[in-house]
């Protein structure tokens, strides 16, 4: 199967914040290559809409739909929809199959899909290698998050070498460690570290419960790119020699600034420029 062109860099969006559709227009012009949408605060896929219909050619992915929230033919109007009007611009991230069976729940939700949102336009959110090798067979290929670059060798090694591989990668753009690694730990780590896949997740890549409750230096800098613009853009490339096709950027800053447009400008200058 031909790898999903996502482009090296990609820019992670909150679909809550004011304004994120005119924020997503001034990712485009940065130079980001895909604008990924956040599914937590998704409110309605009509947001995703949106995105696509304000930009020009970026593409813009979910990342993810929760199964369990968005039904399939809400999915299938969504994709149907942009992939006439604006087409091979939307690429379709599912997850968030929480519940008994979670492996079992996104299955199905892939089964209904079948000839309406093929398999080269969905990635799939996957940790472990059981739902390594579901984004494998059933999609174009995975969006694991928190992932160190040992790690994502390893996932690359499960999911092969025609699979595309998107990572997201949390990123924190301060020098002085104390406060860098606070705000990593106030970010995308304070939630995730406290759920039962992402913990089982931190596990396998060698890190203790213990390590995890505290959300321990060690664990923050090996799963948090956080330094001056250089530094985070030499972690970021080391993700992409271990086998990533695509780094997604979550960016955290301080409350009170929901989309800090001139720490993506120096971020575009580093990794783009």
């Amino acid at each position: 199967m031909t790898k999903i062109a996502l482009g090296r860099y990609g820019a992670v969006l909150n679909p809550s914040i004011e304004g994120f559709v005119d924020a997503a227009v001034e990712l485009e012009k940065l130079g980001f290559s895909t604008i990924w949408i956040t599914g937590g605060p998704l409110a309605s896929l009509d947001q995703v809409a949106a995105v696509v219909r304000a930009t020009n050619h970026v593409r813009v992915a979910t990342s993810i739909i929760p199964v369990i929230r968005f039904p399939v033919e809400d999915v299938v109007a969504l994709y149907t929809e942009l992939s006439g009007s604006h087409p091979d611009r939307l690429v379709v991230g599912l997850g968030g199959a929480h519940g008994p069976d979670p492996f079992g729940t996104l299955s199905r939700y892939l089964d209904a899909l079948e000839g309406t949102v093929p398999r080269e336009a969905r990635l799939l959110a996957a940790l472990g290698p059981r739902m390594l090798g579901l984004a494998r067979e059933r999609a174009a290929g995975a969006i694991p998050i928190l992932f160190t670059p040992e790690h994502t060798a390893e996932a690359r090694a499960v999911l092969g070498s025609s699979a595309s591989l998107a990572l997201a990668q949390a990123v924190v753009l301060a020098t002085d460690p104390a406060p860098a690694r606070e705000l990593a730990r106030a970010g995308s780590l304070a939630f995730l570290s406290k759920q039962p896949a992402y913990r089982a997740s931190f596990r396998r890549q060698g890190f203790t419960d213990e390590e995890t409750d505290r959300l321990d230096e060690r664990l923050v800098d090996a799963l948090v790119a956080w330094g001056d613009p250089a530094t985070v853009s030499a972690r970021l490339k080391t993700q992409l020699t271990a086998g990533a096709d695509h780094v997604s950027i979550m960016l955290s800053e301080p409350s009170g600034d929901p989309f800090p447009v001139a720490r993506w400008q120096e971020l575009a200058t580093a990794l783009l420029g």
